[in-house]
Formats: C-alpha cells, structure tokens, sequence
C-alpha cells in the first residue's frame, strides 16, 4: 500500500535515473504527473517516450506556471533547489521534494543512512556485504547504483543507503533506524555557499534517526544529540564505551570494539589508515542494526574495495600503482595520501589536477610535503594545486594521463606506491571519474 495521495498532480523535476524511478514509481501507483527537464534532451527522453507516451514532457527552459499546477515537485538531485523557477514554485506554495523523501514515506524495512565528502560508496557496500553475509534480505543502493525508488519491496529485511548532500536537501525526514556522516570536508562549494551550508545539508540525515554513528576524528559528523539517542563512535584511536577503533596487542594492530579485539588488521585486503576507519564505521553500522560480529568479520576479511577506490592496479620494479580516480576532492585525496603513506615503505608519487569545482589546495601541501617524493600535475586547475604545494616537493607538469604515467615511472624508487588521486572532478579532461581511472589502469599495465 503506497503512502502518496493519487489524487493530487505532482511533477517530476529532471529526467536522469532517479527521475526515470520516480516516473515507474508514480505510474505504477496511477498518480498524476508529468515531467520537466531544464535539458533539450534529457538522457532517460527516449525511454519515457517509449514507455509512458501518455505523460506530458516540457524540455528545456523551466516553466514558473506549468510548475505551479503541481502540489509537489520532486526535483533531481542534479538540479540546485535555487534555480529561480524552483523558488518562484516554492514561494506560491508548491512542496519541493526528491526521490529519498518518497522513499522514506514507503521503505517498510529498516534503514541503515550513510552520507560523508568520502568514503561513503566504500562503506554503503561494505555494510551491504557484511547484512548478506548475516543471511538478511538486503537493498543497497540511493546515490550508489540502483536508486532508490527501485529497491522498495516487501521482501527487503533491511535497506543500505548512500545519500548525498543533494538528495538530503529535498528529504524533510528520513527516519533511519542509524545513520552517519562519515567525515565533512569541501566540496560542490560551486553549488553551496559555504562549507556549513554543506554541513546543514548532510546533516539532514539524522532527521528522525533511532540511532547515530558519529567519526571521532571529525567534530563536524557529530549531530547534536537528544538525551538518551544511542550512540556509536568510529575513529582510529582506542575505542572506550561504545566505540570502535583500533587496539595494540604484541606489536600488532587490531580493529576493536570497546574493550574487545575483534579481528588483525593485516586480515582487511583493502590498504591504509582511511580504509580502517571505513572497516571501523561499517562495523559501528552493522552492530547498531543487530548484525553479529562473525558475519560482519567475515565479509571484511573478503572485501576487496571498489573499483576506483585506493584500488591496486599493478606492481612493477617494486612500485605498486594505485587508481584512486573516485577522489573528486581534497579530502579525499587527503585520506588516500596519508592512508596509503602511512602503509609503505617509501614515498608516493601522486597524480593530481582537473576540475577543482571551486576548492582550496592548500590542505594538501603538508601531508604531500609528509608523505611525497613528487607530484604529477594535469588539468585545468593543476595550477591552482601548484601555487598551494609551493616548494613542498618537486612538481611535473603533463599535458596528457599518459605522460603522467611515464613521468611517474621514470620518478618512482622501488618502495615506492604511484597514486592517481586528483582531488579534482575529471569532466575538464574525461567523460567522468571511471573513464579516467580506467584509462590510468590501462596505462599502467601498458608498462613493459
């Protein structure tokens, strides 16, 4: 039984993927709609002609009054809240809304909300594996493959969401049994204001939330808390109450919870200091929703990474080669440099540079000054990095992915890890961050 009145006309707001959900999901509850898009040719166009040719699709400039004669916009998160058509909507009355709220509204199952700069695919997918390996009937997916609206289902025993700050700016309640802000860090400050308009939306997440996982390390992910909301805190120090983090026994490391070691970290196939604090957040996840510790311990043992990711690539003359091409911002660049630095024995040599999308470098210069023997820059804003970094290590400027890759062999010692984590978006240079990566990947096996 679906929660939406079917008697009220609602419009959807851009024809991406989530649009094209939010047109199955409507349809197949026989509400009143129609569709908007600001794009001549939106992506999902031919498919909605093919599939709905009854539903009314307007392209292109948005229209205040065909906006009007909807009781609710569900807007892309694609589409900033304040494009003028949009606020003119809103200020005569029309609710605007997204694909999460909706699926709050219908979700029977309880959900397990993950937002953060970082980091988040990494964990939603982790906290996904380790619910399968319980045996739970699990959906994961939002900002991460399948969107929301198409994994509503009765069967589901538990839904694993990865939210972004776009999607939270149109959800008014969430309601998540736990949810977490993983870290906060700059980024999209070509669409916010500011770094607390960024940290406003991502905390829409705890938005009727039963239970919160907070990153110790990060004052910014802690919420502000109603007496008695239980609690639990991830970080890389010692855990105390409540807590998860890291222990040392006999000179050897260990992920732990309060005052128990659970598991050596040597046992986790994904690498650094960051992809610790990952394990440590997805288990704080798992334990608050009830999943038992051998099963979420098993799947961390199994757990390979995600494409694109700090992932591995190859290792050649004793220098291992990293893809991190999904670090589209500082701070995620950031936890790849010290993650990865701390875990070799040499220095980095890191690729950086493309699209900036209006950040701050300077954030990079001591932790590459720490844990860099040189970097290689490319892309439209490598100066912008230049000018951060100053003298802090040598620095190569490439015209193409592909020098980048030669300059970096040639600068490489053996001990050393070759690491793409631009901190820049790739639309400057590439079709997205997988292509990017993809073709670092190919590069590097192309070495003799």
């Amino acid at each position: 039984m679906s929660l939406i009145a079917s008697d009220h006309f609602r419009i959807v707001v851009g024809l991406g993927k989530s649009g094209m959900s939010l047109v199955r999901f409507l349809a197949n509850r026989g509400v009143s709609f129609a569709v908007a898009d600001t794009r001549e040719n939106p992506p999902e166009l031919a498919t909605l002609r093919r599939d709905y040719p009854q539903v009314d699709v307007r392209c292109g400039e948005l229209d205040v009054e065909f906006l009007c004669r909807a009781d609710e916009l569900y807007v892309s998160p694609g589409l900033a809240l304040a494009t003028p058509a949009l606020q003119a909507a809103a200020a005569r009355g029309v609710k605007l809304s997204g694909d999460i709220e909706l699926f709050a509204r219908n979700a029977k199952a309880p959900i397990v909300a993950i937002s953060g700069s970082n980091a988040k695919s990494t964990v939603t997918t982790l906290v996904g594996e380790m619910a399968a390996a319980a045996g739970k009937r699990v959906a994961v997916g939002g900002n991460l493959g399948t969107p929301a609206l198409d994994l509503l289902s009765d069967d589901v025993e538990l839904y694993v969401m990865e939210l972004s700050s776009f999607q939270l700016e149109t959800t008014d309640h969430l309601g998540a049994e736990v949810a977490t802000v993983l870290n906060v860090s700059e980024d999209h400050m070509d669409r916010y204001s500011g770094l607390p308009a960024y940290h406003l939306a991502k905390h829409r997440i705890f938005r009727g939330a039963r239970q919160v996982v907070f990153n110790r390390q990060d004052a910014l992910t802690r919420p502000l808390l109603g007496e008695g909301m239980p609690c639990w805190s991830f970080g890389l120090g010692v855990p105390d109450f409540k807590g998860f983090g890291l222990r040392e026994e006999n000179g050897e490391k260990y992920l732990a919870f309060e005052f128990q070691s659970l598991m050596p970290v040597r046992e986790l196939k994904i690498r650094g200091a960051h992809n610790q604090a990952n394990a440590l957040a997805a288990l704080a996840l798992g334990h608050a929703v009830g999943l038992p510790f051998d099963a979420m311990l098993s799947a961390l043992r199994t757990f390979a990474g995600l494409e694109h990711r700090c992932q591995w690539v190859r290792d050649l003359d004793g220098v291992a080669w990293y893809n991190d091409s999904k670090a589209t911002n500082v701070g995620a660049a950031l936890a790849a440099i010290e993650g990865l630095g701390a875990d070799i024995e040499g220095k980095l040599v890191l690729i950086a540079g493309g699209d900036g999308k209006g950040a701050d470098f300077k954030d990079l210069r001591d932790p590459v000054a720490a844990n860099c023997r040189a970097v290689v820059l490319m892309g439209r804003d490598c100066e912008l990095i230049a000018q951060a970094l100053g003298d802090a290590v040598p620095l190569v400027r490439v015209g193409s992915l592909d020098e980048a890759v030669h300059q970096c062999r040639a600068l490489a010692q053996p001990g050393d890890a070759v690491l793409l984590s631009p901190a820049c978006a790739s639309f400057d240079m590439f079709k997205n961050y997988e292509e990017r990566g993809q073709l670092f990947a190919r590069a590097a096996e192309d070495l003799a």
